[in-house]
């Protein structure tokens, strides 16, 4: 090359042959099984990273600084005389006044902050009896928008806030129930076995039906029978979470995908939208917990529409980009026709036969924006809050170096030891996922006082009916003596 030119881009003068030279040979299928196997162990390694030597993952202790400043409103010199004061409540370890707690201390002093304490002060989150789990499920069908990440942090954040909540991993790459040190041995211990248990449910019901009506039975194979015998609860499993449970996921979890239409053609009339809403209702899950969280898979398949069936709030997070706007505007399109189209084939056999219609709503959806850089994406991100209006959080999650470096001990940045950054640091990381927990949070609140207003309507409405209704027997009555 003559001194002074520039140097060609790296895709000119490649020589054909000395390409062909690196080749390996062609790769068929067994080498799918051989990478795939390395991957495996990779992963497992990966995970096991920060566990502890049992192999177990372990949640780390909180200071005294943290549980003052982030779990209970109450100043440290105040929350040591209380110690003090009550030797039976967790005293921590460690020494002087550089005690750390348990998950499962901070939520014992919370209820006694809760009976104890100055009167109006947070130190329970508003919940109300007598209503069931708010369910959020955090989906869209464009890869790498942060839903898994998202759905963690709002679990963690939950729990510290003191709820209740279970996380449901309805994606086969079990990424979720990987960040909550679960353990799935096969689809039997996902939630596949909720779906088959609906449709053996639907299966019996309409056998029974055609058994009066002396036609053939539908058939009935080992994998009904054995769904049947299966309870949500039998396969939730605990985590290292104190109050975060987990119905986990794995890779045979995608065979749901293949066999729910395969159900469907066998019933027309099985309403497969509804198979995970009917096993958190009818088994009750949703009265065991304050919040559940679903997990889904980056496409509207038929484990996605179970989620967003049995949702309350839809969450959809996604990244400042022109490819992320774009593929969540149609994301949108697609549930618009998914769910329209399963109204009108419905209630056209619904309003022939007389039956209630159905109808799918949410309390609220939201779109979330993650990953953000305002030096480089304010922009655009205005654009997208423009255009989708109400339909957006006000809060952007700003992309930071402390969620990287927590995921590479497969963490959420709650479980990062805020020592292993400087204060500032850790208190400005979290801080991405507090915002985003109190947005919500206030839409849970929200929509719980709304149910609540609702139900005491509906109860005054009752009575109200039940007075008028004695009133005009005993009309009745005196109209007979008379």
């Amino acid at each position: 090359m003559a001194a002074g030119k520039d140097p060609l881009p790296p895709y000119f003068s490649i020589d054909p042959a000395a390409a062909a030279a690196k080749l390996s040979d062609p790769i068929d299928t067994a080498r799918f099984a051989k990478a795939a196997a390395f991957a495996g162990k990779g992963r497992e390694d990966l995970a096991r990273r920060g566990y502890a030597p049992d192999g177990k993952k372990k949640l780390r202790r909180f200071s005294t600084w943290e549980i003052c400043k982030f779990l209970i409103p109450v100043a440290p010199a105040h929350f040591r005389r209380v110690l003090k004061k009550y030797p039976d409540l967790p005293q921590g370890v460690g020494e002087g006044n550089s005690k750390w707690f348990t998950l499962e201390d901070a939520l014992r002093l919370r209820a006694h902050f809760a009976s104890e304490g100055a009167a109006g002060k947070e130190y329970q989150p508003w919940r109300p009896e007598g209503l069931p789990a708010k369910i959020i499920a955090v989906s869209n069908f464009k890869g790498g928008t942060s839903k898994t990440t998202t759905t963690a942090h709002l679990a963690m954040s939950a729990a510290l806030d003191g709820y209740k909540v279970l996380v449901i991993d309805l994606d086969s790459q079990g990424s979720l129930t990987s960040i909550m040190g679960g353990e799935v041995a096969d689809e039997w211990s996902t939630a596949f076995p909720l779906m088959a248990k609906d449709y053996a449910q639907a299966t019996l019901a309409e056998n029974s039906v055609r058994e009066a009506a002396g036609q053939p039975a539908l058939p009935f194979d080992e994998t009904m029978t054995e769904a049947l015998n299966i309870s949500a609860r039998d396969i939730i499993q605990s985590t290292h979470w104190p109050n975060i449970d987990l119905l986990g996921a794995q890779l045979n979890l995608y065979w749901a995908e293949f066999q729910i239409p395969v159900w469907r053609m066998g019933l027309r009339s099985w309403p497969l939208w509804d198979a995970l809403t009917n096993a958190l209702t009818n088994e009750r899950i949703v009265d065991d917990y304050d919040i559940i969280l679903l997990d889904t898979p980056p496409a509207l398949g038929y484990l996605t529409i179970n989620a967003l069936a049995a949702a309350d709030i839809l969450l959809v997070p996604l990244g400042a980009s022109f490819l992320e706007f774009d593929s969540t505007g149609r994301f949108f399109d697609m549930l618009y026709s998914t769910f329209a189209s399963v109204e009108e084939g419905e209630n056209a056999a619904r309003r022939r036969d007389g039956l209630p219609e159905v109808k799918f709503e949410w309390d609220a959806v939201r779109a979330l924006i993650t990953r953000f850089d305002a030096g480089q994406q304010t922009d655009l991100a205005n654009v997208i809050q423009a255009y989708f209006g109400d339909f957006m959080t006000t809060y952007r999650q700003d992309l930071t170096a402390m969620v990287g470096q927590a995921g590479e001990q497969v963490n959420g940045i709650y479980e990062a030891d805020y020592r292993e950054f400087n204060r500032d640091t850790y208190v400005r990381g979290r801080e991405t996922f507090d915002r985003t927990w109190a947005e919500v949070k206030e839409i849970i609140l929200g929509t719980w006082w709304r149910d609540l207003e609702a139900a005491k309507a509906d109860r005054a409405g009752a009575q109200q009916a039940g007075t008028k209704h004695d009133k005009e027997v005993m009309t009745d009555g005196e109209t007979q003596e008379a």
